[in-house]
């Protein structure tokens, strides 16, 4: 794997220095209320259920309902207002304070995820497969961790065996969206792979995921424009709503910029002849505990500068259609819906930074406004 991240990494933290205040949107923009965080006390089978509700919902708006909502005058006098954005970092990054409900997923003495106890009860079923010993490596405290069975030594095996397990779990619906796409399992990016594992079941192994996202975007008479989609309304998980242009996970085997292109052709047809211009331009992570589910993301960020001429055709039936518009609407729809994928929402606030939308409101307002930490990376081979 090889990603070039040439100046920054943003950690969108929901560590924020003000108080959130009332949302300036119509109720039928208005989020649905929190899930409770109670999850501990609930049936396996509940519990999953829960966690599918949030992202495999359809959506229940038009493209005349997102052009609306985007124009200034929908909500007057909201321009300077910014806990529409905050609300969205907090969304991506939920759970905090239930961490300790997981317990470590160890290989090779490093640590690769975090797993739920409860779904821990029920990997303990596959006594060939996963064992749980302890260790008393946090301060003469001995603690439980999760590791595969010395049998399964090399990554071959592991994804082998791992794999019919969670054909066998997802048989059973206790992990839903089986997508047959593999993720590699790392200790960090570039780091040596131990074994691949299931798209669908990396948030409940809690490994760092990784993925690419791309701005994709016009310039008219001094204006900028975004290129945003709209998912289908088939897709297993946030049907209906809206999208970047185009975006996808990393999945093993292939580096950052492949896969840009790749799914440029797929998502929206763009020719390598233009997708290869894409600007790496840094990364976002987050993290969000939701029942069993821990998601550790990593995406990282493209920009795209496209010709007026172009228009996106969907070549692979993830995207239902397109729609071109202005950056400052875009930055509306997402302060005041909840309308787009979430962790879309986080790239764009990225964008509408690096580009400038936030600098005449945050420019007067005496706070860190996201209390984001800046990394520097390097190139990865």
């Amino acid at each position: 794997m090889e990603c070039c991240i040439p100046h920054r990494h943003h950690h969108f933290s929901t560590k924020l220095c003000f108080s959130f205040s009332s949302l300036c949107a119509s109720k039928s923009f208005i989020a649905p209320p929190k899930r409770p965080s109670t999850a501990r006390t609930f049936p396996l089978r509940a519990l999953i259920s829960n966690t599918r509700s949030s992202s495999a919902s359809t959506s229940s708006f038009t493209w005349d309902d997102v052009v609306r909502v985007s124009q200034p005058d929908h909500v007057p006098h909201d321009s300077s207002d910014l806990s529409g954005f905050f609300e969205k970092i907090e969304v991506c990054n939920r759970g905090s304070e239930r961490q300790s409900e997981f317990i470590r997923f160890i290989i090779e003495d490093q640590i690769v995820g975090y797993i739920h106890n409860g779904f821990v009860d029920r990997l303990r079923t596959f006594k060939d497969v996963f064992v749980f010993p302890r260790s008393n490596s946090d301060g003469g405290r001995f603690q439980s961790y999760v590791t595969l069975h010395e049998m399964l030594k090399t990554p071959e095996d592991r994804t082998r065996v791992v794999g019919e397990v969670i054909k066998c779990l997802g048989e059973e619906e206790l992990i839903p969206g089986i997508r047959n796409e593999l993720y590699p399992v790392v200790s960090s990016f570039g780091s040596p792979v131990y074994f691949s594992l299931e798209r669908a079941a990396a948030p409940y192994f809690g490994i760092k995921a990784y993925g690419v996202h791309m701005n994709g975007f016009v310039e008219k008479d001094g204006e900028k424009f975004l290129w945003i989609g709209k998912r289908s309304e088939v897709k297993p998980t946030f049907p209906g709503m809206l999208d970047h242009l185009v975006a996808g996970g990393l999945p093993y085997g292939i580096s950052c910029g492949e896969n840009v292109m790749k799914e440029c052709e797929e998502e929206a047809g763009i020719p390598q002849s233009i997708s290869h211009k894409a600007v790496p331009i840094g990364a976002v992570s987050y993290a969000d505990i939701e029942g069993y589910r821990y998601k550790r993301d990593f995406l990282f960020c493209y920009d795209l500068k496209l010709p007026d001429s172009f228009l996106p055709n969907n070549q692979d039936g993830e995207v239902e259609s397109f729609k071109l518009i202005p950056v400052k609407n875009v930055a509306n729809i997402i302060r005041r819906t909840h309308f787009f994928k979430p962790n879309c929402s986080l790239v764009i606030i990225d964008f509408l930074f690096r580009h400038g939308y936030f600098f005449s409101i945050v420019s007067a307002i005496c706070f860190d406004p996201f209390d984001l930490s800046f990394n520097h990376f390097q190139t990865y081979a």
